[in-house]
């Protein structure tokens, strides 16, 4: 992890809920979604194809574990994935638990308004949440 920091927009944009063996695990401050972003800490990474062999495949364990834990708690219509990186270069994978009562639905929901971000009890409680559902995978902030 030497070298490695986490891009200004991500810190800016989300909470550091804990972190996997490989990636930090974010929570994007917009509590529309229930939203978390994989950081994979490691520097001047871009691509998932730039890791090597054994981070790409420590990556599609965290974010498939993510994927689920996210899908069966939150009970998702569907979770969207997505490395779009077009704004924050850095290598982040979102994980998006989408329902067909969200704001966005069933479009994507980058570009499609402004953020709402969270309450101080909504924030708390979230994170309250999050820590119970992961508190055995991550090692937790």
């Amino acid at each position: 992890m030497a070298g490695f920091q986490l891009h200004p927009r991500l810190a800016e944009d989300c909470i550091v809920l804990g972190r996997f063996e490989l990636s930090l695990v974010l929570l994007m401050n917009d509590s529309r979604y229930t939203w978390c972003i994989l950081v994979p800490q490691r520097d001047g990474i871009r691509e998932i194809h730039e890791l090597s062999e054994t981070d790409q495949q420590q990556l599609l364990r965290e974010s498939s574990l993510l994927s689920r834990l996210m899908s069966e708690h939150f009970q998702a219509e569907k979770m969207n994935l997505g490395a779009l990186g077009n704004i924050v270069p850095q290598l982040h994978l979102h994980h998006i638990a989408r329902h067909s009562d969200d704001p966005a639905w069933p479009g994507p929901v980058w570009g499609h308004s402004s953020a709402t971000p969270y309450s101080d009890r909504q924030m708390k409680q979230r994170l309250s949440e999050f820590h119970t559902l992961l508190q055995a995978h991550l090692t937790l902030n």
